[in-house]
């Protein structure tokens, strides 16, 4: 025994490159198998869609309570409108009370705000109330669906068809892995999400008979301090689904795991996606909301000069032994008119790599612009002769 431990440790020393194409075998394997057991999977950043890792990503299949991601992204952008709030009081129909699986026990003619019912919605899946909010906004349930399925065919998803807004089976309701991660990709622009996503135990009807305690479906928020959302799903057609979602050193990522065989595999398929693109990539920040591009001068505004910055952030992501080119901008600006509110896209950042271009940034305005009344075109006229800025 003792000659062949010396004999192997001869051979390490004179020749590790044994050794070295072994490991190197092994990790290659590793990603093969990162999801092994999934039927479809994809892992991407968040910021720029790259795609880190994908597996049968276009299969169309059932997404089960996936589905409420898109739901959810069409509540946030409500919210975002104007159209609702989240202190609006929502009445539970009897169509939404009669949902079947997860629920947050909704009650024909019962009154919650929409803050609940989303928070509902994200911990605890409830099906009842994410009916209860799509006949809220739309006016019917199916009007709802509508306006998800819209919606995906403004996102370019070709691998999308919904009917119903909560995910039980039904037939010819499916989507993909690579969709459900870009309508994650859009959600995730809302912070406000992380607040509902994030939550690992909570409680609604707090203090009253009917108390209601909520767990998250999503175990990983519990378990992997890095991962805040973003949604489970299962049915019997669907199998254990799950998109998560995760942040560290600056780069968001989004995965993606189908037709997974039970709870402990989605959750260690997951995470193995997750570590294997923190593990290989970097984010390196080119603008972000707070880049000052440039001042917009308009004369005729109450503001004379505004700060023009990107409405969201941008990154490069490159592998980490790779490093990124010259960055240069043109900032092209629309024919703009007041008022501007922040927010409002008022022209495009092309952003450029070694001269070449590689993405495109809607920009706008750091604060409200809005027409100067009649004194303030005075006060500025008044100060213009001051200074000897006119000549009579």
């Amino acid at each position: 025994m003792k000659k062949f431990v010396g004999m192997f440790l001869i051979l390490l020393f004179v020749f590790p490159s044994i050794v070295l194409a072994s490991d190197t075998i092994s990790v290659n394997k590793e990603v093969a198998d990162i999801a092994g057991n999934a039927k479809s999977a994809i892992l991407i950043e968040a910021t720029t869609g790259k795609i880190i890792f994908e597996k049968n990503s276009h299969e169309k299949l059932a997404p089960a309570s996936m589905t409420k991601i898109m739901s959810m992204l069409l509540i946030m952008e409500n919210i975002d409108k104007g159209v609702i709030s989240w202190d609006d009081t929502v009445t539970t129909s009897e169509n939404a009370s009669s949902m079947g699986g997860s629920q947050i026990l909704l009650e024909t003619g019962e009154q919650m705000s929409v803050y609940d019912m989303f928070k509902g919605i994200a911990v605890a899946s409830g099906n009842d109330a994410v009916v209860a909010l799509a006949e809220y906004i739309a006016g019917s349930e199916e009007e709802f669906v509508n306006m998800m399925n819209k919606k995906a065919k403004e996102l370019g998803l070709k691998d999308t068809v919904f009917k119903n807004p909560h995910g039980l089976d039904t037939a010819n309701h499916y989507s993909s892995a690579y969709d459900m991660a870009f309508i994650a990709k859009e959600l995730v622009k809302y912070e406000k999400v992380f607040e509902f996503t994030s939550i690992y135990e909570d409680y609604l009807r707090k203090g009253t008979d009917r108390e209601l305690w909520l767990v998250n479906t999503n175990k990983l928020v519990r378990f992997n301090p890095i991962v805040d959302g973003l949604k489970t799903g299962f049915t019997s057609e669907a199998g254990y689904c799950l998109t998560a979602t995760a942040k560290k050193n600056n780069m968001r990522l989004i995965s993606v795991v189908m037709g997974e065989p039970d709870t402990k595999t989605r959750n260690s398929e997951t995470t193995s996606l997750l570590d294997y693109g923190f593990a290989k990539y970097k984010a390196e920040n080119i603008v972000t909301k707070d880049t000052v591009i440039d001042k917009l001068k308009i004369e005729k505004a109450s503001n004379k000069s505004v700060d023009i910055t990107p409405i969201n952030d941008y990154s490069v992501i490159l592998e980490k032994t790779d490093k990124i080119g010259k960055i240069t901008y043109d900032l092209k600006l629309k024919n703009i008119k007041l008022p501007i509110k922040k927010g409002d896209k008022i022209g495009t950042l092309i952003i450029k790599e070694d001269n070449k271009k590689i993405s495109e940034v809607d920009v706008t305005v750091k604060q409200n612009l809005k027409k100067a009344n009649m004194l303030e075109l005075y006060g500025t006229y008044l100060k213009s002769i001051l200074n000897g800025n006119i000549n009579f």
